[in-house]
């Protein structure tokens, strides 16, 4: 094989190829023009999957048939295909979006609520918890906790949390803010944290060197970070969510007693 593995490995998480594609399509690319027997050759394919392969790459714009005997491949400008999948991802993403919004005009989301709301009502109060793994779910499920805020919303967090979490959340804490939800942010200040922006829709105060990552919706529901995000790896950080008035209210106890020292 002319290509190194871990630039297959490349090649198949930016493209989304399997191993038997990344070898077809770099084979091609270093001859420009090639047969199917050719390409399985050199690029260590079985030759009874090398006309699959490259029907797969035809249809995904990777590769141009030649007509003709014998059957030849062109290999496309890979910056020609780069654009062709950003295309064709932006027109997917496009469609699956519409379909989403498509929802709230048909029974399928009604039908959807209604099922939730009847298992809910089995579902006891202490069982409303779960371990959260990545960053990008704990966000997610973040937001829609501080989304059913009805009176209070407070965030204890690292200098970097600060910053994500109004990269992440500001426009609904803002509206929140507008809707008298009281908001309440304490981390370690850094120069980097736009206060003036913060203070738009939430009071902040600096914590100095107390390490905590939580965050409590209305003194009942909880969602704390197991570890320093200096320490975690995005894709590994871990919450926990509680729904627990009594813990979420005793956390929201001592917060205000370091905050009012503060």
């Amino acid at each position: 094989m002319i290509v190194k593995d871990e630039f297959l490995v490349k090649l198949r998480q930016f493209f989304g190829l399997n191993l038997y594609e990344v070898r077809i399509w770099t084979a091609l690319l270093s001859r420009g023009k090639s047969t199917a027997g050719e390409l399985s050759e050199i690029g260590d394919v079985p030759r009874s999957r090398a006309y699959d392969v490259l029907e797969s790459l035809e249809k995904k714009g990777f590769v141009v048939m030649k007509v003709g005997k014998p059957l030849q491949y062109l290999a496309v400008e890979p910056k020609e295909v780069v654009e062709r999948l950003k295309k064709g991802v932006k027109e997917d993403a496009e469609k699956n979006i519409q379909k989403l919004k498509d929802m709230n005009n048909n029974d399928v989301l009604s039908e959807l609520n209604s099922l939730f709301s009847q298992g809910i009502e089995y579902v006891e109060p202490a069982d409303l918890s779960g371990a959260i793994r990545g960053r990008h779910n704990l966000y997610a499920h973040l937001e829609t906790m501080i989304k059913r805020a009805d009176s209070s919303i407070t965030i204890m967090t690292t200098s970097k949390g600060v910053l994500r979490k109004v990269e992440a959340l500001q426009p609904t804490l803002n509206k929140l803010s507008k809707n008298k939800v009281k908001i309440k942010i304490a981390a370690p200040m850094s120069s980097e944290i736009p206060l003036k922006d913060i203070k738009k829709f939430a009071e902040i105060k600096d914590i100095g060197d107390m390490n905590a990552r939580f965050c409590i919706v209305d003194g009942k529901e909880i969602m704390f970070m197991t570890m320093h995000d200096d320490e975690i790896h995005p894709t590994y950080d871990l919450g926990i969510w509680v729904t627990s008035p009594y813990f979420a209210g005793a956390l929201q106890n001592m917060f205000e007693l370091a905050w009012n020292k503060n």
